[in-house]
């Protein structure tokens, strides 16, 4: 039997980044939106959504939104997305993934109000192996950011055998797209080879591991599964969020080079090398087909075409 997701306002945390602007393109007219955003964040200009300025790791003003707005449906993307970078911000990882999660999780506890919670983890919670890794696999995270994504993770499940809160777990995959910040290595290539093509940069493309393999998703398919685990997933029940095929990095340049006409040499930079870097990171997705009919649609070539048309878009507005 699906779950009933009862009427009212929906709620998406850290709706002004990556993934939740693409959700919320998603979800637009479907019901009365409100955006979490991080106090001092610019937004994207998306109709009929409600922008509010919440830290996560405020508890009170956490308690008194949800309170206040008695959402029916969340989706809870807020927090911090660098895995490279966890290295180097492990408390600010811990905090801002762990403790704005459980802030979350009581306040809907505390509030008595029917209601649909969509938590975001991580596949980076898993430990890497040489076959494709289904839900069920050893969780044993190799960065400060698995570590408080996994936290996170078992914070949700806890809520929902517990506490009785109807909470759905998704474990996304690596996932790419328009509007993706340069930290990530899709965007990172187009955004270097848009500014060739601009003529605002040197024609040398700089890269890091071009040997290492990884599922990879378009985000607007991502959010759709967001949507249909919304609608349809079992709460407590973890699926993953994944195209079950590991795509080598530098096939992803050869695609984005193709691409351009213009002439770019490619420098490795082994200062651009993650420590603890698995070689092959692959999903099973078999779970949320099965269950919930989802995959994706979305070709990775047009992924990596759309997202340097976004780069080239940007880097020719005017400053």
């Amino acid at each position: 039997m699906m779950p009933r997701v009862p009427a009212g306002p929906i709620l998406v945390t850290g709706a002004a980044g990556f993934a939740g602007r693409h959700l919320l393109d998603r979800l637009a007219g479907s019901a009365p939106l409100i955006g979490w955003r991080r106090p001092g964040r610019d937004v994207p200009d998306v109709p009929g959504v409600t922008w509010q300025a919440v830290d996560l790791l405020d508890r009170e003003v956490v308690v008194q939104s949800i309170a206040r707005d008695r959402p029916s449906r969340i989706y809870h993307l807020g927090g911090s997305p660098h895995v490279g970078a966890s290295w180097r911000t492990v408390l600010s990882q811990l905090k801002t993934n762990v403790l704005g999660t459980h802030y979350l999780l009581d306040a809907v506890r505390l509030a008595k109000n029917p209601c649909r919670v969509l938590v975001v983890s991580s596949a980076q919670i898993y430990r890497a192996g040489d076959e494709p890794i289904g839900e069920s696999a050893t969780l044993e995270p190799a960065t400060p950011y698995g570590m408080s994504k996994l936290a996170a993770d078992e914070l949700a499940r806890h809520s929902a055998v517990e506490d009785g809160i109807d909470v759905v777990l998704a474990r996304p995959f690596n996932h790419a797209g328009p509007g993706q910040s340069a930290e990530f290595v899709v965007s990172s290539f187009a955004r270097q080879i848009a500014l060739i093509e601009a003529g605002q940069a040197p024609a040398e493309l700089v890269v890091g591991n071009l040997d290492t393999r990884r599922d990879l998703t378009d985000v607007r398919d991502v959010v759709h599964a967001y949507e249909e685990l919304m609608a349809r997933g079992s709460a407590a029940r973890p699926y993953n969020i994944c195209s079950g095929r590991a795509w080598r990095i530098g096939d992803l340049l050869d695609e984005l080079l193709h691409a351009t006409r213009a002439s770019v040499r490619v420098r490795v930079d082994e200062a651009r090398f993650r420590p603890h870097d698995a070689t092959v990171i692959q999903g099973d997705a078999s779970r949320i087909r099965s269950e919930i009919g989802w995959t994706p649609e979305i070709r990775i070539e047009q992924m990596l075409h759309d997202t340097l048309d976004w780069w080239r878009t940007e880097i020719g507005r005017p400053s």
